[in-house]
């Protein structure tokens, strides 16, 4: 491991052995296909907050195990949802009710909370050893997205109007990585294909740690890698950021190892994503988790770091 690597690891602690149950299928009437998750846990240990993560456009429960089994490992229970925009269902941009998808993408992650009974239940010997009351949600790109809306953000119409307020008070952290900028800065091509992809943060008040690459220059927008750090700048809620230098949107690489999606593979950035996210997911839980404060200290403090956490009170 690198020297970062190393001083990140002392605040976070060793890993443990982990156990992942695919696919576990929850209740969805009306849905068009059956709702798929993928739980992981540590096979030991008591009072385990959740994860409930997002993926990214096209991908599936079976995607993101850099991140999602890191956080297990580190004693999370990490619920991973198929979405309807999985490529694994052969949706395509030009299919009807694609331009709802966002929609129904926040209503799979209330599923998954209204039926953590079913969660636990499906894990050999996980029953009983949740805690509920300590539960964050993360995303990556458009889950990203998803995620925000849990947490406050909302969806803007075409006249600015915000739309509905999709927040869920049981999900009290977050973590948003490579996430959308506002609508005002979309490009031609997704302001008529992605009309959707409006946010405003103004009312994502839940504790948030944003991620962004430097280097992250999206087709998606007009104005270059800064739009991905908007919910911070916009937001009440988002007090840190994290900015990986030479980070493109894969972030080094958390969808997965040598996914042809990442064009910037560095072992060592997703290594630095694994353990400050896991540092942030533990004291937004716990406030009196030093494990946060700790990790932002051992970041700074290194001279290999390649990032900057900016944080606000």
């Amino acid at each position: 491991m690198s020297p970062i690597l190393d001083s990140l690891e002392t605040v976070v602690g060793p890993s443990t052995p982990v156990v992942s149950v695919a696919p576990i299928t929850l209740e969805s009437p009306g849905r068009r296909h059956a709702l798929h998750v993928r739980v992981s846990a540590p096979v030991t240990g008591t009072d385990l907050p959740i994860v409930l993560f997002a993926h990214g456009n096209g991908w599936s429960l079976d995607g993101y195990a850099p991140l999602t089994a890191f956080w297990a490992s580190r004693g999370f229970v990490v619920v991973q949802p198929t979405h309807l925009d999985s490529r694994r269902l052969g949706t395509r941009m030009d299919d009807p009710g694609f331009a709802d998808i966002w929609r129904t993408r926040v209503d799979d992650l209330v599923r998954v909370l209204d039926q953590l009974d079913t969660v636990e239940s499906s894990v050999p010997g996980l029953a009983g050893r949740v805690d509920r009351a300590r539960i964050a949600a993360a995303g990556h790109s458009w889950g990203a997205q998803t995620v925000g809306e849990l947490l406050g953000a909302r969806v803007l119409a075409a006249d600015g109007t915000p739309g509905e307020d999709l927040s869920d008070a049981r999900v009290q952290a977050g973590v948003l990585l490579a996430t959308a900028g506002t609508g005002d800065d979309l490009s031609p091509w997704a302001s008529a294909h992605l009309p959707f992809m409006r946010p405003s943060f103004a009312t994502l008040t839940t504790p948030t740690l944003v991620v962004a690459g430097d280097h992250d220059d999206s087709p998606l927008t007009t104005r270059g890698p800064d739009w991905m750090t908007d919910a911070y700048e916009l937001s009440p809620g988002a007090t840190d950021l994290l900015t990986l230098f030479g980070g493109e949107h894969s972030l080094g690489g958390i969808p997965g190892h040598e996914v042809a999606e990442t064009t910037d593979e560095d072992p060592v950035r997703v290594g630095v994503v694994q353990r400050l996210t896991t540092a942030y997911l533990r004291s937004a839980l716990e406030p009196s988790d030093p494990s946060w404060v700790e990790a932002r200290t051992a970041f700074t403090a290194s001279d290999d770091r390649n990032g900057r956490i900016d944080t606000r009170p």
